[in-house]
This record gives structure tokens, sequence and C-alpha cells, in this order.
């Protein structure tokens, strides 16, 4: 398997830099390898060209076993002795969690050292209470997520343009579907994008992977905090493969607890709402509240689970590829979070529809399906925008087939303009 061009994560490394020589401690987020790491070392690197004299650059990786570092003062102490003397100092911390009492460090630095700080973390624990207490306000996160369909072709030195086709460096063609059901099926974790990944090799690496955020930022996490509410490994692993298979379906705790206890695994709604919530702040899952576009609220019940990769979905479900319809849906949810929308599952009455998403005050209305070639799925698709009322935008995206662009005001997008155009 050819090693994955390196390239930029543009939206990301501007979110973080907007943010840049302020008070705020940039915390950057996202699922185990999804690249933070490497965005930490863009930064640096970006800001570092730059060329200004009297600033120091400072790097640190806390799970490295080369890490000096044991406790906080030690955190401290390393930190003040390698700040410029007649600058700003560029502070880029991996993982500090690892270590007790890391906010109290942290925010020293931030009151007493002429710094720009910038943190990654693989869990929730970043964002936990502690941080709150003693960072109240003064930290700004930026959630990363694994590749994106168009950074995903960047990686494998793919351009479509206005084509449906792209030469391969390898000089191969590749069609735009056929990538799409690659990525659909594979995913877009950065150390193994690419072209010639087989379905064994991704599956050794998703295995991996999947134990690490398992083990390491859920049960481990629990631990370390004294807690004891997401302790079974086995029935944690239960739960995050019912959510897995259900990617896209509203839930109940009492359908999952149902559901588990039927096959051998007793459990309550209430162990389970636990062991969801740790998936949730591991970043392996992110919950889509459901919308009442009636009653214009939030519902607390019944929200649906998207998964963070879709690769870590096949390992999980054993690479089946009879349900591509929700992996598309799944794909579309992660690329409206990563272009700054926030997105709920809307409900009118007995309807659904599959996306609400909101943004800079403008509100559009999604369906997502996998064609709409039969008049009954059109209308499954087109009826709920139909009965919405209102005068916001109302949208379809579609992944296989051609349609007009305009179906009684509703707008037809295909998937390659979804992901690829940007102006959506």
């Amino acid at each position: 398997m050819a090693k994955p061009r390196l390239v930029s994560r543009a939206t990301y490394l501007d979110r973080a830099l907007m943010f840049r020589d302020t008070d705020l401690i940039k915390v950057i987020t996202g699922v185990r390898r999804c690249g933070k790491s490497s965005l930490l070392a863009l930064m640096r690197g970006k800001i570092e060209s730059e060329d200004v004299e009297g600033r120091a650059f400072v790097s640190l990786n806390l799970e490295s076993m080369a890490c000096p570092v044991a406790t906080k003062e030690d955190l401290y102490a390393y930190f003040r002795e390698r700040l410029s003397p007649n600058g700003k100092t560029y502070i880029f911390l991996d993982e500090p969690q690892r270590i007790d009492g890391w906010q109290l460090a942290v925010n020293a630095m931030r009151v007493d050292f002429d710094c720009d700080i910038y943190l990654t973390g693989s869990n929730a624990y970043l964002l936990s209470s502690e941080l709150s207490t003693y960072l109240s306000g003064r930290y700004v996160e930026i959630k990363m997520l694994p590749l994106m369909l168009g950074e995903y072709l960047e990686f494998c030195g793919l351009s479509f343009g206005a084509s449906s086709a792209a030469i391969a460096p390898d000089g191969s063609v590749v069609l735009f579907d056929d990538i799409l059901e690659r990525y659909l099926t594979y995913g877009g974790m950065p150390a193994i994008a690419s072209l010639d990944l087989t379905q064994e090799a991704h599956s050794i690496y998703a295995a991996g992977l999947y134990d690490a955020v398992v083990t390491r930022d859920v049960l481990n996490r629990e631990r370390s905090l004294g807690q004891s509410k997401v302790m079974d490994a086995a029935l944690l692993e239960k739960v995050a493969a019912f959510l897995g298979d259900n990617i896209g379906n509203c839930l109940s705790m009492k359908r999952i607890a149902d559901s588990l206890t039927s096959a051998g695994s007793k459990t309550t709604n209430k162990t389970v709402d636990s062991y969801v919530r740790a998936l949730n702040e591991a970043y392996l899952y992110y919950k889509a509240d459901r919308y009442d576009l009636h009653g214009k609220e939030i519902l607390r019940t019944n929200p649906k689970e998207y998964i963070v990769d879709l690769g870590i979905r096949s390992y999980l479900g054993g690479y089946r590829s009879t349900d591509m319809g929700r992996l598309f849906e799944n794909a579309v949810y992660l690329q409206l979070l990563y272009m700054g929308w926030r997105v709920h599952v809307g409900k009118l009455y007995d309807k659904e529809v599959d996306f609400v998403a909101v943004k800079d005050g403008r509100t559009v209305y999604l369906q997502v399906t996998d064609e709409m070639m039969s008049d009954k799925t059109r209308e499954r698709e087109l009826g709920p925008l139909r009965s919405i009322r209102d005068a916001y935008e109302k949208c379809v995206i579609v992944r296989q087939g051609r349609y007009e662009a305009d179906a009684e005001g509703i707008r037809i997008i295909q998937a390659k303009d979804f992901f690829l155009d940007g102006s959506f």
C-alpha cells in the first residue's frame, strides 16, 4: 500500500489560525488518528514560515515514550525553560490529558507567559467540567473529522473538475461514482487514504483503531476518573456495533437495551445511555437531535447517531455493501458538519426530513437518497419537503442517476456537486 500524500487540511488550518495570537487556547479535538497532530505541525510550519525574529516555537507530544514530562509541574517547567526572551512563544501540546492536573499547568502558562497555546485531544476529557472550570470562556474548540471526500481525493492525487472521470497518478482512469463507493466503504482515515488499499489491510488497521478508541479513550478514561458507569468492555463493543448497524435510524435507549438483552447481554436503559454518551465523547459517534418543524423546538427523544468514519462502520458490519443509501446519508451528515453547519433531523407530524441544516442565519431542509428513479421513491423524497410551508431552502442530494436541477422549487443536487463544488 502506497504512503498517502501529505496535504494541508486547509479548512481546519484556517479555523485554528482565525484565533491566532489571542488569549484563547485553541483546543483541537477529534477521534484518534484523524490528523490532529499533523494539523499542529502544519500550524507550526505556517507561523514559523513568516520568519519573524524573536519568536520561539515549542512542541511536546505527551504520548511519546521520549516525553520528559510526568507531572503538571514538569509540564509548566518544560515550557517556561524554552520561552522566547524577546517575543511570543508558540506552544503546541499533543494529548495533555495524560498528565494529572494538566489544566492547572496550561492555565498558568496562559496567565504567566507571553504565548499562544494550541492543544489536541482525542476525547471529551479536554472539554470536561475540569477544563470548563479552569479555562471558562478562554478556549475555543476546533472539531476535526477524518478526511472528507474532497480531501480524500487530494490525498489520492485525483482531480475531477467538471468531469466525472479523473486520471490517477498511475495513469489509470477513475470514475467519480467508483471512488465515492470506495470512500463510503473504506472511509477517510489519513494514514490509509490510498487507491491501492485492500480490504484485508483496512480491516487490520480498523481493528487497531477501534480497539484504541474503545479501550483507551473510553474504558481507560472512565477508570482514570474513578467512574464506574462504563466498565464492561464486551457490552461497550456491543453498543458500538448496534449503533453502527443503525446509523441514520431514530434510536431510544430502551430499544437498544431491549435488543441487547434479547441477544443475551442483559442491560438497562440507564446503562446504555452511559455507554452511548461515552462513545459520543470519544468522537466515535455523533448525535443528531430531532427538530420539530411544527413546534420549532429541539426534541430530546429518539435522536439519530452517525459514525465518525465509514471505514470503521464497514469493519464492524463485515464490509457488506447492501445499504449504500445509509452510508451515503452518513457521509452527507459529516460533510455538513465539516462545512460548519449545525445539523438536526427534521420531524413534521408523522413525516421526517433527513436533515435541517443551519449556518449563518441560513436554514436548509435536506433529503438524502441513493437514487430516485421511480415515481414512488421520488414522492418519498419530495413529499416531506413539499409539506413544509415556510420559505426556507429545500434540497435533495442524490448519489446515483441524473435529474433536473429543480423540481417544484426543490433543488436536486448530484453527489459530486455537493461534495466537491463547495458552493452548497
